[in-house]
């Protein structure tokens, strides 16, 4: 290992006064605002500094240049003195501080990608280190870039599972170029933290789970430089730095107490601890950060399009959740950006032909559906790579909240869930996902995809590849037809209208089996001599509304819905939100009521009034009405 050069004494007294700059720029920051957490600021004083002048390379005019190394506040309620950090590096002027938290103000209450020198949204505690697990994998195996990642967490956050399942996959992975520091400032926001400052409880832990471990005063730069640099010697294993801290350091009668959390200086004791901060500043020595090493281009960002035409003709017989894995793969043909997650179910979503084909570009995350769409989003930032991550669409629900930061975080992410509605059959309701369309339709960046068949989910596969903001893609379990041509066209937002004619009586509206079921059930009404329009939305959002409402107008205003999903959220009142302003339409809705059961699936399908005989029972009770 090679010998460790102590700094001089005059970079250690530059690094304690920016960190009392860094808190006055914070109490000043959250004083004008009336909001904001200082005293969680004021323990991470000395750790900014030394980061951000001491350790980390980056161009501080440059912040998303992608040699930089990464820092992710995880720990996002200290925003205020990660602002501060950047009006010392000179990025961020220090009027615009002041604006903290103001409608016309980027610098929020919770760091967003909104600046540039935010890689992903925090706040939600416990997600900070998994996005930096994306970020940090990104670098070692798929950049091949000397670029470090730093993730501050507070111990609060630590009592997050989704903390510990980030431990564990940097372990798996080795991924020495990732730093975590602790922020063990003891107090949380309504009490102490459970360790409070048990300091070799928080190491064992940090080493159980495979990290090179330190215990330092996170007050004392001198320890903080040696730590840090001693992580960048240690290889083979991420390194932690378990920092004891106190919150609200430097602000006597504060510092330490509890009932601080989330509250401003009062206002009859800011200068006087202003003051006193000043007096502790002793120079004014420029501390500049090192710039990183050039060893990596920018992202190419041109389109991704699939080598060739899907492979299906009309009549074969595939499920979209197998189209999946073979669009995939035949995608990551096209671009090395093209990178796949998956939770340990990759033979069943066939995300398993992506690992096959290009296995240097699959990740397997395990069954910790949380850390994986966590470590897809840090993949994504800086446009490094364009990831898929899929698992059960079920599964998708565990990590709601990491999915819901993603939209927060601007995320280009691909999430794709397998194994939708009753159709799966036996494996029961555990596995059904029937709230998922909801889950996404909630999301306000979020293009929710439905392909029924396989060429229809290769061009969803291609199209969010390319499409900005999450895109979730629903795949289905059983073999269904090839309906359409390997040389259809599809876009973002355009149904198709599979059956027509001039003279009929309602429209139905299905996607993924329930489309088929739907066609099948046309087909038994045209031998009766009644013709129903029937129409694949491909996109559940956005919903072709043009088209349905046209169709609507052609069809008596009669709509049904038939949906592999609960009512609520699902197909059926998307259709409902988008015809909303045309008089006299009746939509009825046909999907899945109450917790469903084991069974073969066209047992759950009639069941649950979902399937062709079913919905030839709608249409003709539509009529007897």
């Amino acid at each position: 290992m090679a010998s460790y050069h102590k700094p001089d004494e005059k970079t250690f007294q530059g690094l304690k006064d920016i960190a009392n700059k860094l808190r006055i720029h914070s109490i000043k920051a959250t004083c004008a605002s009336n909001s904001g957490h200082p005293t969680s600021c004021c323990s991470a004083a000395e750790i900014m500094s030394v980061l951000f002048f001491h350790t980390m390379r980056y161009k501080t005019q440059d912040p998303r240049n992608p040699c930089n190394d990464r820092f992710v506040m995880s720990k996002g309620h200290a925003a205020p003195i990660l602002y501060a950090a950047w009006v010392e590096a000179g990025f961020v002027k220090e009027a615009d501080l002041l604006n903290l938290r103001k409608i016309d103000c980027d610098l929020e209450g919770h760091p967003t990608p909104k600046l540039a020198f935010v890689d992903v949204a925090t706040g939600s505690l416990g997600q900070g280190l998994g996005a930096a697990c994306g970020m940090a994998y990104t670098g070692k195996y798929f950049d091949k870039s000397s670029y470090r990642v730093y993730c501050l967490l507070g111990d609060g956050e630590c009592s997050e599972g989704s903390v510990w399942e980030a431990m564990a996959f940097a372990s798996y992975y080795k991924l020495d170029n990732l730093v975590a520091i602790l922020d063990v400032n003891r107090l949380g926001q309504s009490e102490a933290a459970p360790l409070q400052h048990d300091m070799e409880t928080y190491r064992k832990r940090c080493e159980a789970f495979g990290w090179n471990t330190y215990v330092v005063d996170g007050h004392d730069v001198e320890e903080l430089c040696k730590a840090l640099w001693q992580a960048q010697q240690d290889k083979g294993r991420p390194t932690a730095i378990v920092a004891k801290t106190l919150k609200g350091k430097g602000l006597k009668g504060i510092e330490n107490e509890a009932n601080w959390h989330g509250k401003p200086i009062p206002k009859d004791k800011v200068d006087a601890f202003l003051s006193d901060l000043q007096e502790k500043i002793q120079t004014n020595k420029p501390l500049c950060p090192e710039h990183p090493a050039e060893d990596l281009s920018p992202a190419d960002l041109s389109p991704i399009h699939l080598p060739s035409l899907p492979p299906y003709k009309t009549g074969d017989k595939v499920s979209t959740r197998r189209a999946y894995g073979v669009a995939l793969a035949r995608l990551g043909q096209s671009s090395e950006r093209v990178v796949a997650l998956d939770g340990d179910t990759k033979n069943s979503t066939f995300s398993e032909l992506f690992k096959k084909a290009h296995p240097d570009r699959y990740i397997e995350c395990f069954i910790a559906e949380q850390n994986m769409v966590s470590v897809a989003i840090g993949c994504a930032t800086r446009d490094r790579t364009v990831s898929f991550a899929s698992t059960f669409a079920a599964f998708f629900s565990r990590a709601y909240d990491q999915v819901r930061m993603a939209a927060i975080s601007q995320s280009n992410v691909n999430l794709v869930g397998s194994h939708c509605g009753v159709s799966i059959g036996e494996d029961g309701p555990s596995q059904m996902a029937l709230e998922d369309l909801a889950m996404f339709r909630a999301i306000p960046t979020c293009t929710v995809f439905y392909p029924s068949d396989g060429v229809s989910t290769e061009r969803a596969v291609e199209l969010a590849a390319n499409t900005k903001g999450i895109c979730f893609i629903r795949t289905s379990r059983p073999d269904t037809a090839v309906i359409y041509s390997p040389d259809e066209k599809f876009e973002v937002g355009q149904a198709k209208v599979l059956r027509q004619s001039g003279n009929d009586k309602v429209t139905v509206i299905g996607a993924g089996v329930t489309l088929h079921e739907a066609l099948a059930a046309a087909d038994q009404l045209a031998k009766e001599g009644v013709n129903i329009r029937v129409i694949d939305p491909f996109t559940v959002k956005p919903l072709d509304a043009a088209t349905i409402i046209s169709s609507a107008r052609a069809t008596g205003r009669r709509i049904i819905t038939v949906e592999d999903h609960y009512r609520e959220g699902g197909l059926g009142e998307a259709v409902c939100s988008a015809v909303q302003g045309e008089p006299g339409v009746v939509v009825q809705q046909l999907a899945v009521s109450g917790v469903p059961r084991s069974g073969k699936p066209q047992e759950l399908l009639d069941l649950y009034g979902i399937s062709a005989k079913c919905i030839v029972a709608a249409v003709r009770a539509t009529f007897a009405n």
